[in-house]
């Protein structure tokens, strides 16, 4: 019951930008996790075109983040998250109905520029709504983004039981929803756009070196996120057997998030900077791999507890230190620039997922054949400790912007 009087004390815009997320995630997730299988065994596609396919998806989205972000910034945000929610329907939809490599690539650049418009822009429009409760606010934001990530496999595998066109138009359906609502009720925001060009804004983002440096400091995070669905669900898969194991990790997380992610950040807000949290989180996320390696060759569900107990870790370390994350980026620089701050931001996670996620992934297939089971999990503890050191080491030299500080970009 706190959590929703919490909701309901924040303005209207950004109770509509949390449902809206809760959506979002729903209909990803409950499409992309069963494409690859849909394009392969229903389409008969070999391996490689269904590379090319999710390549193209995830390149549109990762790699267009910032076109996404300055459109925010220029344009204003409600605008592009609708722009984006109506192009996420066409792509969708597009899924469903084609069988073509052709349709196919469209709908996979359709749904990942749709991506890379709304992620930048919702983040943008929280941000200036929330105000001076920036980090409660992607507290919330966390909290129905996990909740939808857990819905939306769950209905896919019911949909699928009828088949896959039927899981696409969903989830097509779902956006339309939130584009049409977006568009009713999400109220428009004065926007103040940079004077200059888009070029001199990026220019002014690229060289706040202590900004960069900040968001490579962050690699582990997003690297070690996106062991959720890598690493932790193929550990609870080989320990006991069952392909129904990855679930409960989900689950899991889902269940911790929602019972401690409000609570968390507002203790944490009012003890300690957010640089502290940040390094504090990102630390708990390198720790919550070690049990899974101090007990990689444990089989059987006794051997499975390790690794659920490494998901509970790794949620607790997201928990603690990515609202803070959210709160700092923008006060890197000037407010007109929000945008465009979150769109580089998120192209930079976007390569250093797919590096680390290359890396985990030698990894896992050198230790499966030398028999060092623990090789992975010892990889991403490393990569979480590093990214920890390098945010310590940040606060240590005073390169990371405080609440009071104003918007000046600062150098390491």
């Amino acid at each position: 019951m706190k959590t929703w009087h919490e909701i309901r004390r924040f303005p209207f815009a950004v109770q509509l930008l949390l449902v809206n997320q809760l959506g979002v995630n729903t209909g990803f997730y409950l499409l992309i996790p069963y494409l690859a299988t849909h394009l392969g065994e229903d389409l008969g596609l070999s391996a490689a075109a269904v590379g090319v396919v999710l390549g193209v998806r995830n390149l549109s989205q990762q790699g267009l983040f910032i076109v996404g972000g300055s459109a925010s910034d220029r344009l204003g945000a409600r605008g592009v998250i609708i722009a984006g929610c109506a192009l996420r329907t066409v792509g969708f939809a597009l899924f469903a109905l084609g069988d073509s490599l052709p349709l196919l690539l469209a709908a996979s650049v359709l749904s990942g520029f749709a991506g890379a418009l709304f992620n930048p822009a919702v983040r943008t429009y929280l941000a200036q709504e929330a105000d001076a409760r920036k980090a409660e606010a992607f507290a919330l934001f966390s909290m129905f983004a996990t909740t939808g990530a857990l819905i939306g496999p769950l209905l896919g595998s019911a949909l699928l039981l009828v088949d896959f066109r039927t899981s696409a138009l969903t989830a097509a359906g779902i956006f339309a929803v939130l584009t049409i609502a977006q568009a009713l009720v999400l109220p428009a925001r004065q926007v103040t756009p940079s004077k200059g060009t888009v070029f001199a804004d990026w220019r002014e983002v690229l060289g706040n070196r202590a900004f960069l440096a900040f968001a490579l400091a962050m690699v582990g995070m997003f690297n070690l996120e996106n062991q959720l669905y890598l690493l932790l669900p193929d550990g609870a898969r080989r320990a006991t057997g069952w392909d129904g194991a990855a679930g409960i990790v989900f689950l899991v997380g889902t269940v911790s998030n929602l019972a401690l992610q409000l609570r968390l950040t507002r203790a944490l807000t009012s003890r300690g900077s957010r640089a502290r949290w940040i390094a504090v989180g990102l630390a708990v996320m390198g720790v919550a791999f070690l049990p899974p390696a101090l007990a990689a060759d444990a089989a059987g569900w006794l051997g499975a507890v390790p690794v659920l107990l490494g998901a509970l870790l790794l949620y607790l370390g997201v928990m603690v230190a990515q609202p803070f994350v959210m709160e700092l980026v923008p006060d890197f620089g000037r407010p007109e620039l929000t945008g465009t701050y979150f769109g580089i931001f998120y192209v930079v996670s976007g390569i250093a997922a797919a590096v680390g996620n290359t890396v985990v992934g030698w990894a896992m297939d050198t230790g499966a054949r030398d028999d060092a089971g623990w090789l992975p999990w010892a990889c991403c503890a490393l990569f979480g400790l590093a990214s920890a050191a390098g945010v310590a080491w940040l606060r240590r030299l005073g390169s990371l912007p405080t609440p009071q500080q104003s918007a000046v970009p600062a150098t390491v």
